[in-house]
């Protein structure tokens, strides 16, 4: 079942984006663990269209979890569990994408959210809020 929580920040990642900073991190020190692997396998490490490839199959996935979650898909195994792991790789290969492609998306993500944020607070204002 979905669970719907206010997200809750800790002082850190509401600061800096630590938080960010150290999942980005972390997503690379394992991406490159694959590197190896593939290197060894393939000869080659994969490449931008498979890596987004990877990560388009993993978003669908999440689709179907959520049917799931609502009861309108049925898979086997354990609902929440393989939503946490999907939801947690997709991010892990925001991460991958966003290195590759040279983006630092800790940064990205904050002055997109500042942006949002700014926009949606002026909406507010102008509908009365």
């Amino acid at each position: 079942m979905i669970h719907h929580e206010e997200p809750q920040m800790s002082e850190k990642q509401s600061d800096d984006g630590a938080g960010l900073a150290e999942a980005d991190a972390r997503a690379l020190q394992v991406r490159a663990q694959y590197e190896q692997i593939e290197q060894r396998l393939l000869g080659r490490t994969w490449t931008l269209p498979e890596l987004a490839l990877g990560f388009t199959n993993d978003a669908a996935y999440v689709g179907r979890l959520v049917l799931a979650a609502e009861r309108t898909w049925d898979i086997d195994g354990d609902v929440d569990a393989e939503l946490r792991h999907k939801l947690a790789e997709c991010l892990w290969w925001v991460f991958v994408l966003a290195d590759r492609l040279g983006v630092d998306m800790p940064e990205a993500y904050e002055s997109t959210m500042d942006r949002i944020d700014a926009g949606l607070a002026q909406t507010l204002r102008s509908v009365g809020a």
